[in-house]
């Protein structure tokens, strides 16, 4: 029987491991790789767009979202850019009327507890204090995340889009 427990650091090795097998950035130029420097632009599009949930066993659930323009929402959506793209297009001090949220990543023995909603709900809410948010929008990679950007959709009030890649 193991009786180990778990640390701050087991947990974000986990997390990191599930970005790789959810998400597949590292064989994926599409894809946004998130590192301090992307982290730092970030929070000067918005302080609400990289969030953890922290537990008494460290981080258990991390959110990335990308505040953006319609234009750009519709031109990844339609599949004319990337999410790489996306991110280095929207540019800053200006005012958002999109939200992407590109990632959601929680510990298997923590989902099914609405953390993520809870996240982001608030994180738009905060968002919303200063940007105009007519829609938000998702690259779904599992059926989990697709039910949870609707159930945020449904209640931010906003309509949700979404990229469908090939799988």
């Amino acid at each position: 029987m193991n009786n180990a427990i778990a640390t701050p650091q087991d947990n974000h090795e986990r997390l990191l491991r599930m970005v790789e097998e959810i998400f597949a950035t590292s064989g994926d130029p599409r894809q946004l790789n998130i590192t301090p420097e992307v982290i730092d632009r970030l929070k000067q599009l918005h302080p609400s767009t990289v969030l953890e949930h922290v537990s008494e066993t460290g981080t258990v659930a991390w959110v990335v979202l990308i505040p953006t323009t319609l234009e750009l929402m519709n031109r990844f959506v339609a599949g004319e850019i990337s999410e790489k793209e996306l991110f280095e297009l929207t540019p800053l001090g200006i005012k958002y009327e999109a939200l992407y949220l590109c990632s959601a990543l929680v510990l298997e023995e923590y989902r099914r507890q609405g953390i993520v909603k809870q996240m982001v709900t608030a994180a738009a809410q905060s968002i919303r204090k200063e940007h105009p948010l007519k829609a938000i929008f998702v690259w779904p990679f599992t059926k989990e995340g697709e039910l949870a950007a609707e159930s945020i959709a449904t209640t931010l009030n906003l309509p949700l889009y979404k990229f469908q890649h090939d799988k």
